[in-house]
């Protein structure tokens, strides 16, 4: 009885940790390419498990395209010099990412330019 319900749990727990790798795959992210794209920061959304930038990119014909780009957790961020207040709507900045391997608008975040000219990585800023 006691090895069927050691069993039952190692199976419930295995069963669950794909699920929980999963949701960490960088595979849909281009890790070998960096694009750089210019914007306006729409909104910076500080949540776990990954923080999230939304940024008005210009189109040549004219209007706007929607980026969306994921980053790192805030506390792995504010572990590295980032706050909550970094990037504020109506920014105007220069984002490197790794973009999506679709060619949808959005990738994962590398690094930012900010407007007063300050550079920021996912590590803070370059020493």
């Amino acid at each position: 009885m006691r090895r069927s319900l050691v069993a039952i749990a190692a199976a419930s727990l295995l069963g669950t940790t794909g699920a929980a790798l999963a949701h960490h795959s960088t595979a849909m992210f281009d890790l070998n390419r960096k694009v750089t794209v210019e914007g306006t920061v729409e909104s910076f959304e500080w949540t776990n498990p990954h923080t999230w930038l939304w940024l008005q990119v210009p189109k040549s014909g004219g209007g706007t395209v929607r980026y969306g780009i994921e980053g790192m957790s805030p506390n792995f961020l504010s572990r590295n010099g980032w706050t909550r207040t970094a990037l504020k709507p109506g920014d105007k900045v220069k984002v490197e990412i790794n973009p999506l391997k679709d060619g949808q608008p959005g990738g994962f975040f590398v690094g930012v330019t900010l407007p007063d000219g300050k550079v920021m990585g996912i590590r803070g800023t370059p020493q």
